[in-house]
């Protein structure tokens, strides 16, 4: 899309410091004396939000892009009052940790060396909303929108980034998305690595038996569980026990398919439990690190909503949700960028 003033200037109020980066105050920092440009550029403007997702990846990939980068999927829920804004309901927010009435946001996050943001985006819509066409039709939902499971809104982003050459090694997410087989096909079948979190009676088959990966981890000895870090936290490193186990699934050449099991220090010794498929000579220590990568998606989430308004809109349809929460996105990648051509440049100053 062109640049216009008014793009300008609400990307302008995203970085500005305002106490809630709605259209209302936006207009205000910018001098403008209504908020009726900022909505009418959000929701009635003729321009396509995915067109600016597709610029975001190419910046992405320019300025962070990296051959070990890792995706992470996850969601993040923002809290609604009333039941006009698009696609909410009371449904489970893990943001609130209960159920709450909200929207849903499926995100793909990227990972790499040179920092950490977001690729991709996509609005929830509940079967419920997609049965009630005037509903749909109010709200600006477009008549080809079929209802989609989380983790197929996770394929449809992924396989965005593939198409756009997102170097992409690594794929994680939580239960939701490890749990569900078609995700984990869909990234076998593209020859893509994953970590991704599952439920503790997942199953798998060792021999001619199957086992709940809960059974499994009572069974393992002491001598193959090992101590290590899953990367830097904010009160040091992160260090848990873990232990590996192959399993006699059939992957492409090259390729294995394991279960990975993490064990608290703590006295609780909590468990969390992984299923991987990785590159054969693939080391304990990677996938750990992999495994890891996940908590990025909730910095990623926490530096969005706090400094670039990711969840502080006020618009109600789904072009006011896509078209805020890209620019959002947009700025949180702008910042990325900036900080990592900070870091370079201070090493340099020391070499």
């Amino acid at each position: 899309m062109k640049t216009s003033p008014n793009v300008r200037r609400y990307l302008q109020g995203l970085l500005a410091p305002v106490e809630r980066k709605n259209t209302w105050q936006i207009a205000e920092h910018v001098g403008d004396p209504t908020p009726t440009a900022m909505q009418y550029l959000l929701d009635r403007a003729r321009w396509d939000a995915h067109h600016l997702r597709d610029d975001l990846q190419k910046y992405v990939i320019e300025h962070l892009g990296d051959p070990d980068g890792v995706a992470i999927l996850d969601e993040t829920g923002f809290l609604k009052k009333g039941m006009h804004s698009v696609g909410v309901q009371r449904q489970y927010s893990g943001t609130a940790g209960r159920i709450e009435n909200c929207q849903i946001g499926v995100f793909l996050a990227y990972a790499t060396q040179r920092g950490r943001t977001f690729l991709d985006r996509s609005l929830y819509i509940p079967s419920i909303w997609l049965e009630n066409k005037k509903r749909c039709k109010s709200a600006g939902i477009p008549d080809d929108v079929e209802f989609a499971t989380k983790p197929q809104l996770g394929i449809q982003m992924l396989s965005r980034a593939f198409d756009v050459g997102v170097p992409i090694r690594w794929v994680t997410g939580d239960e939701v998305y490890g749990n569900d087989h078609k995700l984990r096909h869909f990234l076998v079948k593209h020859q893509r690595s994953y970590v991704l979190a599952v439920a503790r009676t997942h199953q798998i088959h060792i021999g001619f038996s199957s086992h709940k990966l809960c059974d499994l981890a009572a069974e393992i000895p002491a001598s193959q569980w090992h101590t290590l870090s899953a990367g830097n936290g904010s009160k040091g490193p992160r260090n848990y026990k873990w232990s590996v186990i192959k399993t006699q699934y059939e992957a492409p050449d090259g390729f294995m398919h394991c279960v990975l099991f993490r064990q608290s220090l703590s006295e609780s010794r909590e468990l969390a439990y992984y299923v991987v498929f990785a590159q054969s000579n693939t080391s304990i220590e990677e996938i750990v690190q992999v495994a890891g990568k996940r908590w990025c998606v909730e910095e990623c989430f926490q530096s969005a909503k706090g400094e670039v308004g990711l969840d502080q809109y006020e618009v109600r349809s789904w072009h006011g949700w896509y078209r805020h929460i890209t620019f959002s996105m947009w700025m949180h990648a702008f910042l990325t960028v900036q900080r990592a051509k900070a870091i370079d440049k201070k090493k340099r100053q020391l070499q």
